[in-house]
Parts: structure tokens; sequence; C-alpha cells
């Protein structure tokens, strides 16, 4: 949990309002968690009772990609929107596979820096790093020391999106904030992005977005055509775009999750 030291670096964990990162820690089981965001996270699962398995089919796909992509060669991950550190993290997979992976962590969240030290212990082969930034300033994180010392932007660089980008409302700034990060990899990298969805349950969607625009975070839920634009000019690997439990699940029927459960979509695509 946060302490002094965090109080001393002056970072404020504003734990008075809901954060989606806080919510999603808490559908995991986890405990890096507050009232308010224990509160707006029960109002959800109220309006959409497969939240917790939603969030749990998300992380599987998180490990799922990553292990994939460190297996076809990539060794260098850009994982913004990182969340509260649930080992086994990013880097704990990329790493089992390549131990000299290097990862960069970003997100928003202040109580996910004051956590960080759990993301920084990775191999001593590679390298990981942190950076407090939002998705919102691609140039911040593209421009920052972090990714200059720990991402080697002329080699394959594998982005991770994962449950973000329905948290940018607006479809142009949406879509810009991609390409300009696609625009700064190079041949030979891969996107991965998960997103939530309206097209296996519209009525559950819609609530769950008010209730997190009650909390104060404004949620655009996408549809395929919508999310499958996220990967314009790169090509996406098999099997595409599918519901995250689809996404070459490691068991077949993906443990019985039904798509209106999981209510989002994933895929990887790499620049060609």
């Amino acid at each position: 949990m946060a302490g002094k030291d965090d109080e001393d670096h002056g970072i404020d964990l504003q734990l008075h309002r809901a954060h989606s990162a806080r919510m999603y820690d808490y559908y995991l089981g986890g405990t890096t968690n507050f009232a308010a965001d224990r509160e707006a996270a029960g109002q959800a699962i109220a309006v959409f009772p497969a939240a917790r398995v939603a969030a749990r089919a998300n992380r599987a796909f998180v490990h799922r990609s990553t292990r994939a992509l460190a297996e076809a060669g990539i060794e260098q991950f850009l994982d913004i929107g990182t969340g509260i550190p649930t080992s086994p993290n990013l880097h704990e997979v990329a790493q089992s596979v390549s131990p000299r992976a290097r990862i960069l962590y970003t997100d928003n969240d202040p109580i996910v820096l004051a956590h960080a030290r759990a993301l920084l212990l990775g191999t001593p082969e590679g390298a990981t790093a942190y950076l407090q930034a939002d998705i919102t300033d691609p140039a911040a994180i593209l421009g920052s020391a972090e990714l200059a010392r720990t991402i080697d932007l002329t080699r394959p660089v594998a982005l991770s999106l994962n449950a973000l980008l329905h948290f940018v409302p607006d479809d142009r700034h949406a879509y810009r904030i991609v390409e300009r990060l696609k625009d700064a990899l190079p041949v030979g990298s891969a996107l991965a992005v998960s997103h939530g969805t309206p097209d296996f349950g519209p009525a559950e969607a819609e609530r769950i977005t008010q209730v997190y625009a009650a909390a104060g975070t404004t949620v655009r839920m996408r549809t395929r055509e919508q999310v499958e634009r996220f990967f314009d000019g790169w090509t996406l690997l098999p099997p595409g775009l599918c519901p995250t439990h689809r996404w070459r699940p490691d068991r077949a029927g993906a443990d019985g999750i039904t798509e209106a459960q999981v209510s989002a979509y994933a895929g990887v695509a790499v620049k060609g």
C-alpha cells in the first residue's frame, strides 16, 4: 500500500475518487483498491454481473498475446495503461520466454507509481522501467527519457494497449493517438489491443457506461468495425479480431465463457 514515502514524494493518490485501474484490480480480486473504487465496482457488477469474468478473460489475453509475441522473437514491449501490478505481470511473461526482453510500463494512476517497484523486478539480462504518463499525450511517452533508456525504436516493439482505449472517448482523438504511436514503431513491430464492445450486450454496455460516468470516468464502447480500425495498415495475426477469450485460447471452449460475459474484442497485428 502507499505510505509515508509516497507522501514525501508529493504523490496525490486521489483516493476519494474511483479510478478504472483500481476498479479493475478489485474485479481481479486484488487488494490495491479503496472505498470509492469498491463502491463504483460494486455498482458496475450490479448492472454487469460478469465484470469479474471479463477482467480475468482480458488478463488471460494479455498473458497469451505477450507470450506469443515473445516466442515470435519480439524482445521489446511498451505497455500503456499498465494498471496495478498483478503477478504474473507482462514483463514476467515476456522474460520467461526471452530473459533479454525490455519492458517500459506507463500509467496515469498515481497509485501505480506508488507500486512501481513491483514492476521493476525483472531479469538481470533484460530491463524493466516505469513512466508516469497518459495515453492522451503520446508525444510525452515517445519523447521520455525512460523510453530512450529502455526501448530501441530501430528494433521491433510490441505496443500493448489492453483494456485502455475505451477510456479515450473521442473517436478522432483515439485513432489519432494510436496512429501516432504506430508511426513511431519500425517494421516488425506489433500492436495488441483489447477493447470493450456493446456488440454482445448493448443494454448492459449502456448501463456500465453510465456507472463509470457517475464515478467520473467516461467510457466509449466500440463496435467490431470501430475496434478493427485501430489496426488499420497493419496485418492482423490469426485468428484476427475476436472476443478476448477466443484469441488463441489455452483450452478448447475457453472454460465455457460466453461472448456476452467478456463483452470485449481482442486482436494482435504486425507492421509489415
